[in-house]
């Protein structure tokens, strides 16, 4: 018997003669933080706003909490919460109005609690569109989270929020998890993503890439060691050779980024090469490979 709260099973999904999602299948377990990531066009939002019944699937199978999005949206919107990537609500609604219009939809109490967690206990009483942007984002996060769904679907919730704000979401969300709550996060934040889900799917092209944990996920890719080296005139740049056991190699905020299988020589070659030039070195970090570097390995060397 399969207890997955989230099912999909060869979904696809078309635009004309697009195929935006090419029969991928994934589950989500009961509990989870499960990432769904990839590049602009992946397929991600097709995916979303179908297990959200926004959208119609071409082929297929999809269950969410049992209930099939398409021929049950009635009985799917109790058990769902959505924050979209991009949404608006009426200029002149409130905070205030909007989480008691939102929670009574819902027949449950209104939560000014998560308007206060969210920052907007000072703003309850202005109009929508005097809302900044990150505070209409955050407006959002409120009304999907407002009637304690099982499923939180969120899509790219922390783009515009600032600093402190991205840490209370992502105290709100563990803690929602500990209620046993599954989120689904739609992210190009790969940061976010290592450091908040339990299992993340990359699609890319419509296909899914690869499915697992983030460490799973890192584990398997060309296991090179990231070597970020920021020297006091950068003759790095003026090398014409590359340094022993370097697979690839560039450039980003002034610091030179190797990858290499052999973490010893190449440290090595690379500190003897500064001497040399009398380049003081100022700053070399060696890292693990990230799901940042494991999703640009995938996405840039076209596994599908």
């Amino acid at each position: 018997m399969n207890n997955s709260i989230i099912e999909v099973q060869n979904f696809r999904k078309e635009y004309g003669d697009f195929v935006a999602v090419n029969n991928i299948s994934f589950d989500v377990e009961p509990g989870e933080i499960f990432g769904l990531l990839g590049p602009n066009g992946a397929g991600k939002t097709s995916t979303l706003e179908s297990l959200e019944g926004l959208r119609t699937p071409d082929g297929g199978k999809l269950k969410v909490v049992g209930v099939d999005p398409t021929r049950e949206p009635r009985k799917l919107r109790n058990l769902i919460g959505v924050q979209l990537q991009s949404a608006s609500l009426p200029e002149s609604i409130t905070p205030d109005e909007a989480i008691r219009f939102f929670c009574g939809y819902h027949h449950v109490a209104p939560r000014y609690d998560l308007l206060e967690r969210l920052g907007l206990g000072q703003k309850r009483k202005t109009q929508f569109h005097e809302l900044s942007t990150g505070q209409q984002r955050r407006l959002g996060l409120a009304l999907a989270m407002g009637h304690d769904p099982q499923v939180l679907f969120l899509d790219e919730p922390t783009a515009g929020l600032d600093v402190a704000s991205r840490v209370e979401l992502h105290n709100l969300m563990r803690e929602l998890q500990e209620q046993g709550t599954t989120i689904i996060l739609a992210t190009h934040d790969m940061a976010e993503a290592e450091g908040m889900t339990d299992r993340v799917a990359i699609l890319l092209n419509g296909k899914l890439a690869t499915i697992g944990t983030p460490t799973e996920i890192t584990a398997t890719g060309a296991e090179l060691t990231k070597v970020s080296v920021f020297s006091s005139t950068g003759s790095l740049a003026n090398r014409d050779s590359a340094f022993t056991s370097v697979e690839r190699t560039f450039i980003k905020d002034d610091y030179h980024i190797f990858f290499s299988n052999d973490i010893g020589v190449t440290v090595g070659e690379i500190i003897k090469y500064l001497e040399v030039n009398s380049d003081p070195l100022i700053d070399l970090r060696v890292e693990r490979p990230s799901l940042e570097d494991r999703f640009l390995e995938i996405t840039n060397g076209g596994l599908l």
